[in-house]
């Protein structure tokens, strides 16, 4: 069986993320011993396998909600979101005098990849919104390396993962070097998915238990205050964007 937490599992949580997967695995009563880590993400999500992994909400309406079984969604507790919702942070260099998503026409747009929805669909509908067409598009794989681009001068803003914004925040210099001018509308945060056929009520249960049973230094450094049902309906009424010309 597969097992995975890509979503945030940079290195400052990887022993939050493998303490949860261990109460997870125990409540279950099945799984891996260990999470997998690397490796491709759409052969982990599509694995028949798969016990539980995470993927974006872009990914799952576009491409995987009819291929796995949606368990829950996480709720972060972030600042202006409902329960179980995240937004997007647009960050533009600290001192670049950028001030106003108006000031961000032509401007160079950092993105981790288009299907991303905090790091491509989001600022779509922000920008548009705002009437603002970005100047060059540049893709930087990661939501860091679009920070650490907009960082260097390499681009001049990028939209960055609310909850991925707070642990670059407390445990990296981008948060001295990046300020945020905006916050993209709240959409359903990155679910909790497992094979078709997976008894999804039970893995929530299962995960909720988890982080009961958790060290408060792990919840602490997860950010993860419970795992809510949102309907695969809520993420499927979401626009899908046109990808970067």
């Amino acid at each position: 069986m597969i097992a995975s937490l890509p979503m945030y599992d940079q290195p400052s949580q990887r022993a939050a993320n493998d303490a949860l997967w261990a109460q997870i695995r125990a409540a279950l009563g099945y799984g891996p011993e260990q999470l997998t880590r690397g490796g491709d993400l759409w052969a982990q999500w599509t694995a028949p396998d798969l016990a539980l992994s995470q993927t974006c909400g872009l990914p799952f309406r576009a491409k995987l909600h009819d291929r796995v079984a949606l368990v829950g969604t996480p709720d972060y507790g972030l600042a202006g979101c409902p329960p179980g919702y995240y937004n997007s942070v647009i960050t533009v260099r600290s001192g670049s005098g950028l001030t106003a998503p108006e000031e961000l026409a032509g401007k160079r747009m950092a993105y981790n990849e288009a299907l991303s929805q905090s790091g491509w669909a989001a600022p779509c509908g922000f920008l548009e919104a705002h009437g603002v067409t970005p100047g060059a598009l540049v893709q930087s794989g990661a939501h860091q390396a679009s920070a650490e681009m907009v960082a260097e001068g390499a681009a001049d803003f990028a939209a960055l993962d609310a909850r991925a914004w707070q642990i670059f925040e407390e445990h990296t210099e981008l948060g001295e070097k990046l300020t945020v001018i905006a916050r993209t509308e709240p959409t359903p945060a990155l679910p909790f998915i497992t094979a078709q056929g997976g008894d999804t009520g039970a893995i929530r249960s299962a995960m909720q238990a988890a982080l009961d049973a958790l060290p408060e230094r792990h919840r602490q450094r997860l950010g993860l205050r419970s795992v809510l049902h949102i309907p695969a309906e809520d993420y499927l009424a979401l626009p899908i964007p046109a990808p970067p010309a």
